[in-house]
């Protein structure tokens, strides 16, 4: 059964490229689903077009660039993804019958928060985060937004009541982070956490003070 992997359009897109590029190398199946809202951000922030028609090419080329935007840092096997344009309504994962290990929205802008937590489904992204909290799979949503107001802040507390895991893309510094790609990699491997997949992405608290500092 594959995770499926919705990218929404909140600044972030190397948080989606390292989590796929974690789940596939895992040896886990991804059904993917890229919002239009996120396609436009996407290319801003790579200069890569996500398009239906081309999607494997493009997938690659954005798998393949590291978190800085340099292409060819990471080889990129995409054999295991199996792509759903957003605004297919009837597609598979529309369906609870539909079986699936659960959804990973990375990352999540307050929009698609607001519509996963009213339960407005408007596109195949928010559709299959409603029917992963129907079928109780389990459902990351991995916020990037700052400052979060108070209606947002109701919206993820309404996800957690309904069971979702709510992790705020904010990286942290304890496991000795000396590029961005390190910073990045933090935040989907801690989404990976929370869904219950392996991975290698961090160096893991230990309870050694100072640990990851470089000795001199």
């Amino acid at each position: 059964m594959p995770w499926i992997v919705g990218v929404s359009g909140a600044s972030g897109t190397p948080y989606a490229a390292a989590v796929l590029r974690a789940l596939l190398a895992a040896g886990e199946s991804v059904d993917l689903v890229v919002s239009r809202a996120s396609r436009l951000t996407l290319l801003d922030e790579t200069g890569i077009s996500f398009r239906d028609a081309h999607w494997q090419h493009d997938l690659r080329e954005w798998l393949a660039r590291g978190a800085d935007g340099k292409p060819g840092t990471f080889e990129a096997d995409v054999s295991g993804v199996r792509h759903w344009s957003a605004g297919d309504l009837a597609a598979g994962p529309s369906s609870g019958s539909y079986p699936t290990k659960g959804m990973l929205i990375v990352p999540a802008s307050t929009a698609c928060v607001a519509g996963v937590a009213l339960g407005l489904s408007k596109d195949l992204l928010q559709r299959t985060a409603s029917v992963t909290l129907k079928e109780r799979r389990r459902l990351v949503v991995a916020v990037r937004e700052t400052p979060l107001d108070g209606r947002t802040l109701r919206h993820l507390v309404a996800l957690d009541d309904a069971g979702a895991s709510v992790v705020p893309a904010s990286p942290a510094f304890y496991a000795g982070a000396t590029h961005i790609q390190d910073l990045v990699d933090f935040v989907a491997g801690r989404v990976l956490d929370a869904a219950g997949v392996g991975h290698g992405l961090y160096r893991r608290w230990r309870g050694d003070l100072g640990g990851a500092r470089p000795t001199t």
